[in-house]
């Protein structure tokens, strides 16, 4: 039961670093517009709602290396060859991601995207299975 909740709580810890380290990548490249500050809700919702596209795929590539991530360390963590751990996290960033694409104003194809990426802890979950035949 132990190693259950660690590989979840170890998936959602790797997850988010890497959505995080995606981001703020992203950041540098596309900075936020002068005076704006990511706490400042109103002035956050008038960027996204014109972000380049470019700056709002780093957001989707974010998601895909940390759903990634997820699913690998988790399915690693829990070393029992089940997808279970890898789905859970997959569900709790799912559900984070949906919540920040209602309070924001996210185009149609991010809304499309945001949702299927988190599909790839699945992948991350077959990669962590893999037995190297060397």
């Amino acid at each position: 039961m132990i190693r259950r909740i660690s590989a979840v709580v170890g998936g959602l810890v790797a997850g988010s670093i890497c959505v995080g380290a995606v981001e703020w990548l992203g950041h540098k490249l596309y900075p936020l517009p002068a005076g704006i500050k990511p706490d400042d809700m109103e002035a956050f919702k008038e960027y996204v709602a014109t972000a380049p596209f470019m700056a709002l795929l780093f957001v989707i590539l974010a998601y895909a290396v940390g759903a990634l991530a997820a699913g690998f360390i988790s399915t690693k963590i829990a070393n029992d060859g089940k997808s279970r751990s890898a789905v859970i996290c997959g569900v709790f960033f799912l559900l984070a991601t949906i919540y920040n694409m209602v309070v924001l104003p996210t185009p149609i194809w991010f809304w499309v995207l945001g949702i299927a990426v988190w599909g790839l802890v699945l992948v991350g979950y077959k990669l962590a299975l893999n037995k190297s035949k060397a």
